[in-house]
């Protein structure tokens, strides 16, 4: 088993190999009101495969992959951010190779491109194999709760002081960020741009991402004004939503989302390494 550092051609094999490895962790992990699990979608797969060339153009160190005599076998992709915090940004082994070892290897590799970072993130799934791997390398790990089903019409509530953003409130979101998680998004905003429409605090405390299944990150300073992001974000789905990435530090996204005719069901971990979750905040699953 050959471990060295990702290239280009690898990219799409491995967009091949995480969803393969992410639905089978999801039929197993299944609970019965759970959301049924799904393959990615085409227009989620070129997303993935244009954010992941982006990650090998700006941190390649962080970008490993494993081939064995089969091919592409595992890989492992991280960045940092203003040399404070490390993300691991997505990891996966092929279906069967679990538990052999590859994936500790993988993991390591990546890592030692954040070695001297103070803050470690991640996000991750509820296969107990990588849980335990990532509690072995120093993560606390916290249970996250989500919100899913059609928002209750009747009940949204009216939002004033917010608007859309741009380009030129980058400076503000990375201040917000800092603040939050100690490191700013910055080029990460361009990734994000693309997942969902920007929404900013008039009173420049907060923001967010809203797409039509509801928020792809959320950010804010205060739980007031979380709330009105989040309420922001739900009046602007279409069909079926989710609110992702809910730990117990934001019970305030639990009161949103119940109030606006949302079910609960329980999605994977926060891990953290050096920091306390963030709060007010929803993160993105692979910019964290």
């Amino acid at each position: 088993m050959e471990i060295r550092p990702m290239q280009p051609a690898d990219v799409p094999l491995a967009q091949q190999l995480s969803d393969d490895a992410f639905y089978e962790a999801a039929l197993l992990s299944r609970r019965e009101s759970d959301p049924p699990a799904q393959r990615r979608p085409p227009a989620r797969a070129a997303s993935w495969i244009t954010r992941t060339m982006e990650f090998l153009a700006t941190d390649a160190q962080g970008c490993v992959a494993a081939h064995d005599s089969e091919g592409l076998a595992g890989f492992a992709i991280s960045v940092r951010r203003e040399d404070v915090l490390w993300i691991l940004c997505t990891f996966a082994v092929r279906p069967g190779l679990q538990g052999k070892g590859l994936g500790k290897r993988l993991l390591e590799a990546s890592a030692a491109y954040g070695s001297d970072c103070p803050r470690w993130m991640l996000s991750a799934s509820d296969d107990p194999k990588a849980l335990r791997r990532y509690r072995l390398a120093g993560f606390d790990l916290h249970p996250q709760l989500m919100l899913h089903g059609e928002v209750s019409r009747s009940s949204l509530v009216a939002v004033e002081e917010v608007r859309e953003g741009t380009s030129a409130d980058r400076e503000l979101l990375d201040a917000v960020d800092r603040r939050l998680r100690g490191a700013a998004h910055g080029r990460d905003h361009d990734s994000l741009a693309r997942m969902g429409t920007l929404i900013v605090d008039t009173h420049d405390r907060g923001y967010a991402y809203a797409h039509s299944t509801g928020p792809t990150l959320l950010a804010a300073l205060d739980e007031e004004t979380a709330t009105r992001l989040l309420w922001e974000c739900l009046a602007r789905t279409e069909g079926a939503a989710q609110v992702g990435h809910v730990t117990s530090a934001n019970q305030w996204a639990l009161d949103v989302g119940l109030a606006a005719g949302l079910s609960l069901g329980v999605e994977g971990h926060l891990g953290v390494r050096g920091m306390a979750p963030p709060a007010p905040y929803l993160h993105n699953g692979a910019l964290l």
